[in-house]
């Protein structure tokens, strides 16, 4: 029986990779010209959302939207969610339509053909480093004032126990949106942990409930009230995990 699952699984896993590397090379030539200059970055984002949906689907998921908040087209977020899954990339793109950014580990560049497209495209953070982290927070901060968002994973990567519901957050997507004055977008993502942890042989398609709670505004915020609006943006995200846990 463990032989069968874990023959399932390597196939449903191999076929997520697929999907991904196949969709990229189709989009390939468009993708290429879209990162040759600042000034397509939009296009690109749109060409990443058509990806995102040709992945989540493709792997046999689906999403249903508990609570839904609107964008204002013109405005920049700094966009927040738990992080337990790869496929949580793919939904963040799926839900936002304000072309954004992703603070993302360096390792991922290592990935044959994806990682080419995702470091030109994503913002590069060696955790381990505070030189690193400093210069990420200086691109961040250049992509905002161009007028695009910024989406940063605020436990700074997926907790390497499962049993932790929401690991502690960093400080560096509420010191961003404190000095731009733009709003914090708490989302929680419900399921994923177990549906598609990191784990290759574990896992299920299935149906992950979205959160999109009420935007937190930053404006005459000051760097001394980081500590609570991450406390808040934090709260805000874990009910929910509790609720379905």
């Amino acid at each position: 029986m463990n032989l069968f699952k874990n023959a399932v699984w390597f196939l449903w896993k191999t076929w997520f990779y697929l999907i991904i590397l196949v969709v990229i090379l189709v989009l390939s030539p468009f993708l290429i010209v879209s990162l040759s200059s600042d000034k397509f970055y939009r296009y690109f984002f749109k060409l990443a959302r058509i990806w995102a949906y040709a992945v989540f689907y493709g792997t046999g998921f689906r999403k249903t939207i508990v609570t839904k908040q609107n964008f204002n087209p013109d405005r920049s977020y700094m966009l927040t969610a738990n992080h337990t899954s790869m496929m949580d990339i793919m939904l963040m793109l799926i839900l936002v339509k304000n072309p954004f950014v992703f603070v993302g580990k360096q390792e991922l560049a290592k990935l044959p053909i994806f990682g080419y497209f995702y470091k030109k495209a994503c913002i590069l953070v060696d955790r381990s480093s505070a030189v690193s982290r400093q210069q990420t927070m200086v691109a961040a901060a250049e992509r905002l004032s161009k007028g695009l968002s910024v989406c940063i994973f605020p436990e700074g990567g997926v907790p390497n126990e499962e049993s932790i519901i929401l690991d502690d957050f960093k400080d560096g997507a509420f010191r961003l949106a404190i000095d731009f004055e733009i709003p914090v977008v708490p989302m929680t993502f419900v399921g994923l942990k177990k549906m598609f942890p990191f784990r290759f042989f574990a896992g299920h398609p299935g149906n992950v409930l979205i959160y999109q709670h009420p935007f937190v505004a930053t404006q005459n915020l000051t760097q001394r009230d980081k500590p609570d609006l991450k406390n808040q943006v934090r709260e805000l995200i874990l009910q929910p995990l509790l609720k379905h846990s």
